[in-house]
């Protein structure tokens, strides 16, 4: 029984795997980038963590696959995948900037302390409207909610 099980999970892996390398190849030719295997595993990284990783997280796990490639070839395709919409940047603080594959409408939990960023969702905060007299001031072009605290995993210590 424990074979199959073994084999189902297997199988089920296997298939997010090539499910998420073709929905990263579809994502960058519909946003018209030329498909590398570095650019590919860069976004495939992205995708698959929930980690909300910095450039130099990414750097250091793409560097397992390709180990000649540069810091500033990461960096590059991450601020240019931000940029056409396919990835968000996402505030960390006083630390690097981190990233995030997850385009779903969803919030940030930032911890003081071990700095990990969590995602949630929140009926709540979905519902959140800009006041009246800041839409009269300003353009509002993005509201963004971000909790800081400490995680259930360092209160824990």
């Amino acid at each position: 029984m424990a074979f199959i099980y073994s084999r189902l999970t297997m199988n089920k892996s296997t298939n997010l795997i090539e499910n998420s390398k073709l929905y990263c190849q579809e994502k960058l030719k519909d946003y018209d980038f030329r498909i590398t295997p570095q650019r590919l595993n860069i976004f495939r990284f992205l995708v698959e963590s929930d980690s909300h990783p910095s450039a130099e997280m990414v750097y250091r796990q793409v560097r397992k696959e390709f180990p000649n490639i540069s810091f500033d070839t990461v960096n590059r395709t991450l601020l240019r995948l931000s940029s056409k919409g396919l990835i968000k940047m996402v505030e960390s603080g006083h630390g690097p900037r981190r990233f995030d594959a997850n385009l779903k409408q969803h919030y940030h939990f930032r911890c003081i302390n071990c700095k990990r960023i969590i995602d949630f969702s929140s009926e709540d905060y979905d519902n959140v409207k800009v006041p009246k007299d800041i839409r009269k001031r300003f353009y509002v072009l993005n509201q963004k909610i971000v909790l800081e605290g400490i995680c259930q995993e360092c209160l824990k210590r």
